[in-house]
């Protein structure tokens, strides 16, 4: 039996987690009273007690959890910002290479991608790791997600009686290009410089398309849509969780994946101006999920367990 500990159980993240391991007998999932969980003496207690601990805080609340750490067979995942470009820490997202995977499944310390973050990283790392893209290609990203990225005090907002008319509409943010996942964005994919980044929430509860488009007289050569539908195919083949797709209807939902923890890679567009989607749930593949398929890997199980794809 596997004791796991839920730093932030009441958060987003954290319920969705819950939820993900709640119906397992392989883990038993320990819990603070609503008196205690903020309590640093009973949350440190509680992390040296467990064998798993997911930290699903602020950053800043994160590194303190990690540091009331004293138990040196704990293993801590974090789904915070905090450590995603700490080259320490694994990084969540085994699809990319077996090296990542390998790192994921003995470290003791695993840092959860983004979600915008993940979409991103599943396109352009390929791109730089083949020889596709040089590092200094001036990227350019947009990102359509559900309102629950944006934690309880955004869901209440677009789910309350009276709200603002100005919710019925997508909103982009961000607009001064200092967004949180930028930094591993850049880091992961080993990009000289951060790409232009425009997330946009909408009207809707979950999912998640991010978008990264291509003018292929700046790749390397001149790659065509045909090559890069078969070197994504290849480059995804044998993974669970991943998968290419065709968009048959010539509409791409943000939302189609939503309530799973899979994605899927699209290459659209012609070959001069090319499309890269990925398509996931931003509270699956984007956070609780692949938080989940991390401690799988950890636990050294099918990596799908407890995960719907």
């Amino acid at each position: 039996m596997t004791n796991v500990f839920i730093d932030g159980k009441e958060g987003t993240t954290g319920l969705q987690i819950y939820e993900r391991l709640g119906a397992r007998g392989d883990v038993h999932v320990v819990s603070l009273p609503d008196e205690q969980r903020k309590d640093p003496a009973a949350r440190k207690e509680c992390i040296n007690a467990a064998d798993i601990v997911f930290l699903c805080l602020p950053d800043a609340a994160a590194k303190e959890s990690v540091s009331l750490c004293e138990n040196e067979r704990v293993r801590i995942i974090d789904a915070s910002t905090a450590h995603r470009t700490d080259p320490a820490w694994a990084y969540g997202f085994p699809e990319l290479s077996a090296a990542f995977r390998k790192k994921i499944a003995a470290s003791k310390r695993v840092a959860v991608p983004g979600c915008h973050a993940s979409g991103f990283v599943s396109l352009v790392y390929p791109l730089v790791a083949g020889g596709i893209a040089p590092a200094d290609y001036p990227f350019v990203a947009y990102s359509v997600t559900g309102y629950s990225g944006g934690g309880k005090k955004m869901i209440a907002e677009y789910e309350a009686e009276e709200r603002a008319a100005a919710l019925d509409s997508p909103r982009q943010y961000a607009l001064g290009q200092a967004h949180k996942h930028l930094p591993e964005m850049q880091a992961v994919c080993g990009l000289s410089q951060p790409p232009v980044f425009s997330p946009i929430v909408a009207d809707y509860y979950s999912g998640m398309c991010v978008t990264v488009p291509l003018i292929t007289r700046f790749l390397n050569k001149r790659y065509t849509v045909s090559y890069l539908k078969e070197y994504f195919a290849e480059y995804y083949a044998g993974q669970k969780l991943i998968q290419t797709a065709e968009c048959e209807s010539g509409y791409l939902a943000a939302n189609e994946l939503s309530g799973t923890d899979g994605m899927r890679i699209f290459v659209a567009g012609n070959d001069e101006r090319i499309l890269l989607c990925s398509v996931f749930d931003n509270l699956g593949k984007g956070a609780s999920g692949a938080a989940v398929q991390c401690m799988n890997l950890m636990l050294g199980i099918d990596e799908c367990t407890s995960l719907t794809v």
